[in-house]
């Protein structure tokens, strides 16, 4: 701009003046504008925050719900379980005595044949034992007869001839 008169001049800065204040004016309302429209987002978006909170609060008790139903379920099927368990755990604890109770009895008897037939066996060893000692000594007795014999008949053959 060009050095002109004063009034020129301010004539100049009001016009400039008026144009900043219409652009403050513009401004103002788009700022307004701005502000509106952020509230209105923020009310969305608060709106759809709230929407979600409550779905995941529904999410959070209906499965809730179904953890605690299936929790019932199985400490049932648990609870039946160990019952079982319990019950197969007498019976064959039960099973297992009377085995063993078979068992003790036949193994005394087992053992009370053994013993007798050990006394039989220890019986007809001695027996044995004497009925060889006496066919020994029958023996021995018969050699010393025929010894006997046999150097009388030498002695006799000797003065004989």
């Amino acid at each position: 701009m060009a050095q002109g008169t004063l009034e020129e001049r301010v004539a100049y800065l009001e016009g400039r003046v008026e144009e900043h204040s219409r652009l403050g004016g513009e401004l103002r309302e788009m700022i307004g504008d701005l502000d509106r429209k952020v509230d209105r987002y923020r009310e969305e978006l608060s709106g759809r925050i709230d929407a979600l909170d409550q779905k995941v609060d529904r999410y959070r008790e209906e499965l809730s719900g179904r953890i605690d139903a299936l929790d019932q379920r199985l400490s049932g099927r648990i609870d039946a379980l160990d019952q079982k368990v319990d019950r197969y755990r007498e019976e064959l604890s039960g099973r297992i005595d009377a085995l063993d109770q078979r068992l003790s009895g036949r193994i005394d008897a087992l053992d009370q044949k053994v013993d007798r037939y050990r006394e039989e066996l220890s019986g007809r060893i001695d027996a044995l034992d004497q009925k060889v000692s006496r066919q020994f000594v029958w023996l021995v007795g018969l050699q010393v007869t025929v010894l006997l014999a046999v150097v009388g008949a030498l002695i006799g053959a000797l003065f004989r001839g």
